[in-house]
């Protein structure tokens, strides 16, 4: 499109049910493609819906529904952009509901074609038994059964599309016409094979979207997470409203055991908040005045006022749905091949139909020696049928064994488990092509602070003068720096708090900047700050410190000295300090064959400090945030193309959108967020480590599923072909096959996310 057109296009959703694979998805974006109009159009299997911008000067919403539904397609609902849409739930409830009602109107007359079918074959015949099975495979065939099917089959082939809804039609009803032909003339009849072909396949539709309900049903457990309705403080009054009425700014009572109705932050209050939904974390989360809160938390004890912060579609819990959606319905670079194959699959198999009839109408005798061999083992090979039956069986074998089901459904299912899996422990990945990408990468490049290291300061060592408790000088360092702001100053005083020592009061407070600060605790002048600022005040004993004050900054502390009347007294040491899963996420890495660099600002001293004691392979300290981006480009160069990033802050986001694969700790920056292709809630660094399995077995159980999918097609159209595959066990073969793709991905939900768990 055009840029003018861009800036004028709108937004619309369709979801269209009977979009079950990749095969169906390229079908109904070819023939939305084909209107003058259109811009970009991304399908997602696994919710069944269809996103397309379009240029509402050209086209309608009506358009776009006649354009899929002439394509063989049943299209359940379509909005526009800013239009509120149904439950998906309750559509794909519909359709199972509509799949399950006929297929019991297809399977009651089938089975009575069965019963009446065995003792007409074996023993006796039954009198009228053609008229009969006749008129009770017409309905199965032709009405309730059959009729979807047909008309998809009609759309599709009026609109020159091959969806799979042909090769059904064209293995039902041909075979139902050629059995009415024994009312005039003696000969095998093929009615009862019509009626089975489309209930078998009826039987297929129905377990598919069974199956494919509960590959899906971590989205559908997201969608019910949230809260209904919410306490909300209105004209001096507590009022509740659903939860859709809430605007930014609203005023939230959220009780003991309630869902925390939308993200916001505590104004009042205090209690453990549930947050396992958002994080997988188990352990409840301590929530007082100030801290924020995610939507669809549960409230354990205490009963808290909040400030609603976002709502819609900006919640927390929107955009983790929207994210998997995203993933679920991505692409991986692996389908392209299986895309090429199933885009001309139809015709092709039309066409070896078609050929198979031929040959055997004029080579019968040339082929029959074939079921002569294939007759000792299989017991519904019959040599001795007349030519027509052995070349109609063998064009209908062709036909209902090579629906490509199972190669759409290979990548699709594993994506929709896999996703699903990483949304319930806190693993948001993106795309399908991050997944493919994340299982070679060789070089995982960290972020220190908020990374490795929690990204805040605290108090870590004490060291005193002779004569000087730890007690009397935290009490001096504490009352002072309780009058600063700075961090530093801050993290001083909270640790003192832990270690029960309590800030006095300070006179005559000066601060010098970035040097120290300075005052008077009980008449006493008490100085703190660097090496230099005291040396030029006079103060004595700092020789005995040297020691110490180096060994504490060769570990990457930041220390500062307190004296105390013209005499040193002793160090107070803080340290960004590491977080506690940090060294168990590297030690995972490294058992992953992952050379593990760290890239930070800070200076060569301290990072090597923290890499030293974490286990990191390489450091490259004192990178500016501009530095980082050339950073991961001179990695890339020296690595090829699998570097991995994670990082938090907004000055990593062009470092992360360069990396191969860019991983953001959930609890940082927006941008980073934005910018990476996976992000993990938790904040913990371990989630690195468990995204890297989950998206080995993922890709695993793509390639498997492409594998059996594929082979499976290629063994079994030949072995239709020469006539050794009945239409009746093809049908099932079919049905099993896509069955087992969607059972093998469902597999997934087994995997261990461990070191020596893999599976």
């Amino acid at each position: 499109m055009s840029t003018e057109q861009k800036q004028t296009s709108t937004l619309a959703r369709l979801t269209v049910p009977g979009m079950g694979s990749d095969h169906c998805a390229g079908i109904v974006k070819t023939s939305l493609k084909r209107l003058e109009g259109m811009g970009e159009i991304h399908t997602n299997i696994a919710a069944h819906r269809v996103e397309a911008s379009f240029d509402p000067e050209k086209l309608s919403l009506d358009d776009l529904r006649s354009a899929v539904e002439n394509a063989g397609y049943d299209v359940a609902q379509v909005s526009g952009e800013g239009e509120e849409e149904d439950q998906d739930a309750e559509i794909e409830e519909a359709y199972l509901t509509q799949a399950w009602t006929r297929l019991w109107i297809a399977a009651v007359p089938t089975a009575l074609i069965m019963l009446l079918m065995v003792p007409h074959m074996f023993w006796q015949p039954v009198p009228g038994y053609l008229a009969i099975i006749a008129v009770l495979a017409f309905p199965v065939v032709f009405l309730f059964g059959g009729a979807a099917t047909h008309k998809s089959t009609w759309r599709s082939l009026t609109n020159r599309t091959f969806n799979m809804d042909v090769l059904i039609s064209m293995g039902s009803v041909p075979p139902y016409i050629i059995g009415l032909v024994g009312f005039f003339y003696t000969m095998t009849s093929f009615i009862e094979m019509a009626a089975t072909i489309m209930t078998f396949h009826l039987v297929g539709r129905y377990l598919e979207a069974k199956a494919k309900g509960r590959a899906s049903q971590a989205i559908r457990r997201l969608l019910t997470l949230g809260a209904k309705t919410a306490r909300v403080e209105r004209d001096g009054q507590e009022q509740e409203v659903p939860v859709k009425e809430l605007q930014s700014g609203d005023i939230m009572v959220v009780r003991p055991g309630d869902k925390v109705p939308t993200d916001g932050e505590v104004i009042d209050g205090e209690s453990h908040v549930d947050e396992s939904i958002a994080t997988g974390e188990s352990v409840p989360v301590y929530k007082s005045q100030g801290d924020s809160v995610i939507g669809a938390t549960i409230n354990k004890e205490g009963r808290l006022r909040v400030k609603a912060t976002k709502v819609g579609g900006d919640t927390f819990l929107s955009q983790v749905i929207k994210l998997v959606e995203q993933a679920q319905g991505s692409r991986v670079p692996i389908q392209e091949f299986a895309d090429r194959m199933t885009g001309r699959f139809v015709p092709v198999v039309l066409l070896i139909a078609l050929g198979s009839l031929v040959v055997w109408l004029l080579a019968a005798d040339s082929l029959r020696p074939i079921l002569d061999w294939g007759a000792g083992f299989l017991p519904w090979v019959s040599p001795d049928a007349a030519t027509p039956v052995l070349a109609i069986l063998a064009a209908i074998a062709v036909l209902v064994i090579a629906c490509p089901c199972a190669l759409g459904l290979a990548t699709p299912t594993a994506l929709m488990v896999g996703s699903g899996i990483g949304a319930e422990r806190g693993i948001l990945i993106r795309s399908g092509e991050a997944i493919q990408t994340f299982k070679d990468i060789k070089v995982m490049v960290l972020d220190k602070t908020g990374t490795i290291t929690r990204g805040e300061p605290k108090l870590s060592e004490v060291v005193t003068a002779e004569g000087v408790t730890e007690q009397e000088l935290l009490q001096w360092a504490a009352t002072v720096e309780n009058a600063s702001e700075h961090p530093i100053a801050r993290a001083i005083v909270e640790g003192a708090g832990e270690r029960e020592v309590t800030p006095g009061e300070v006179t005559e407070f000066r601060s010098t900047g970035a040097r120290g600060v300075s005052g008077k605790v009980d008449g006493s002048l008490v100085l703190i700050g660097n090496r230099k600022l005291l040396a030029e005040e006079g103060v004595t004993g700092l020789e005995a410190l040297d020691q110490e004050l180096e060994e504490l900054e060769g570990r990457g502390r930041t220390a500062v000295l307190v004296a105390v009347d013209g005499q040193a007294r002793g160090i107070v040491a803080v340290a960004d300090t590491i977080k506690e899963e940090s060294v168990a996420a590297i030690r995972g890495m490294h058992e992953l064959d992952l050379h593990v660099v760290m890239i930070t600002g800070d200076n060569e001293r301290a990072a090597r400090a923290v890499a030293d004691e974490v286990g990191i392979d390489e450091v490259q300290a004192g990178v500016l945030p501009e530095g980082k981006v050339d950073a991961i480009r001179d990695l890339q160069k020296r690595y090829g193309n699998f570097v991995a990033m994670v990082g938090d802050g907004i000055n990593d986001a062009p470092a992360l959108k360069q990396a191969n694969v860019g991983i953001a700790i959930g609890a940082g920056a927006d941008v980073a967020i934005e910018a990476a292709d996976v992000t993990l809630v938790r904040g913990e660094l371990t989630g690195v480590v468990e995204a890297m399995y989950l998206s080995r077995a993922t890709f695993g159980k793509i390639v498997q599923n492409l594998i059996w999918a594929s082979a499976y097609n290629v063994a079994a159209i030949p072995i239709a072909a020469i006539g050794l595959l009945h239409p009746m066990i093809g049908v099932v073969a079919m049905t099993a096959s896509s069955l087992s793709v969607i059972g093998n991905s469902l597999l997934l939900k087994r995997v261990k996310l461990k070191p020596d768990q893999e599976k």
